[in-house]
């Protein structure tokens, strides 16, 4: 059902006739109007005052819990007291704003205002929240990088190379879907790569960039706002260069450098052990023995026999042995592949010497 009863309470003037006859209609018209004029921009500027004031404060509050979340020490009580009175003001702001819309619901329509499109509003954008992945499983956010990097992995490395934060800025905000955690793993692994390469002075870049990408998406984090409705706050706060802020950006970036030359060297340490396995792998005989460890675990006249290659002198020495312990070392030497009896059928006995094979 309509309701009708809005328009029982209507200011008019220019239409009225209930004026006395010894007054100037036009003129008591016009008087009126422009009484209502003023009122309304009274109010207009009002309502402009406070949106202001709403403004300064959520800007206030946000940057207060940001340094919250970095403060060490004293800090903590100090920040967390101005939070509270900034909470405090949150409250009467929010019991002004409730008035304000009381107010301006109980002001009757008028000629000025009822001209105006019915279903007008006014919105006011609000950033948008920070898009969560939770439920995303381990294999799902693998696909998603690889798929992420494969698409735009030039854009990727280009952003890793600038050295200007207005470039940074401008960059980003021309390629804001790279701004989300994919693109700060990517720089990490490109990190951690390079600094296994050697190329130092590039690792040290990257891992620039890779701490401002960081430092965009925690500002998201602590503010649940999208990542990329954080630039202008992250580039404008670095750029001022702001003592606490910059000492905190320096101080983790330092942090980072070393936990990513420390990765490295583990990466590197693992590849050597991996590729000395798979060389050791390749050496095993035919009894899945390694014939450099068994070499080195003979007595030192059968070594002295297999580096010589001298075939008398082994047979020599083998029946100088105890028998049990010469059948143990020439088995050995048999898995290992270091003697071949067949071989030495078929070519005059020969020994196989690993010194020799490398």
């Amino acid at each position: 059902m309509v309701d009708y009863s809005k328009w029982a309470n209507i200011e008019i003037s220019d239409d009225e006739d209930d004026t006395h006859p010894n007054i100037d209609t036009p003129s008591l018209f016009r008087w009126r109007h422009q009484a209502r004029v003023q009122r309304m921009e009274e109010h207009k500027q009002e309502v402009e005052q406070f949106e202001k004031r709403k403004a300064e404060h959520e800007k206030k509050l946000a940057e207060a819990r940001s340094k919250l979340a970095k403060a060490e020490g004293a800090n903590l009580s100090e920040l967390d007291k101005v939070i509270k009175e900034l909470e405090k003001e949150g409250e009467s702001i929010k019991k002004t704003s409730d008035e304000l819309k009381k107010k301006e619901k109980k002001q009757p329509w008028n000629v000025d205002t009822i001209s105006k499109p019915g279903f007008a509003k006014t919105i006011i954008n609000k950033p948008a929240p920070r898009p969560k992945d939770d439920n995303l499983s381990e294999e799902e956010r693998e696909a998603r990088m690889k798929n992420f990097i494969k698409n735009h992995e030039s854009e990727l490395k280009k952003f890793g190379m600038l050295q200007k934060y207005e470039d940074s800025r401008a960059y980003l905000k021309a390629h804001d879907y790279l701004v989300c955690e994919d693109t700060a793993n990517y720089l990490v692994i490109w990190c951690i790569n390079l600094e296994m390469e050697e190329k130092h002075s590039l690792m040290e870049h990257v891992a620039h960039q890779t701490i401002c990408m960081q430092y965009i998406l925690e500002l998201s984090k602590q503010l649940d706002y999208d990542p990329r409705q954080c630039l202008d706050a992250f580039f404008t706060k670095i750029q001022v260069v702001e003592p606490e802020y910059q000492a905190s950006f320096n101080d983790e970036l330092k942090q980072f450098k070393e936990r990513i030359r420390k990765r490295a060297a583990e990466k590197l340490e693992e590849a050597i052990k991996e590729a000395e396995e798979e060389e050791r792998k390749q050496r095993l005989g035919p009894g899945g023995l390694d014939p450099q460890e068994v070499f080195e675990s003979l007595p030192p006249e059968l070594q002295k026999c297999f580096e010589s290659q001298d075939i008398g002198l082994l047979q020599e020495t083998i029946t100088k042995m105890d028998e049990e312990s010469a059948r143990y070392h020439m088995k050995r030497c048999v898995d290992s592949g270091l003697w071949l009896p067949e071989a030495n059928k078929d070519d005059n006995k020969e020994i196989k010497s690993d010194e020799k094979k490398d």
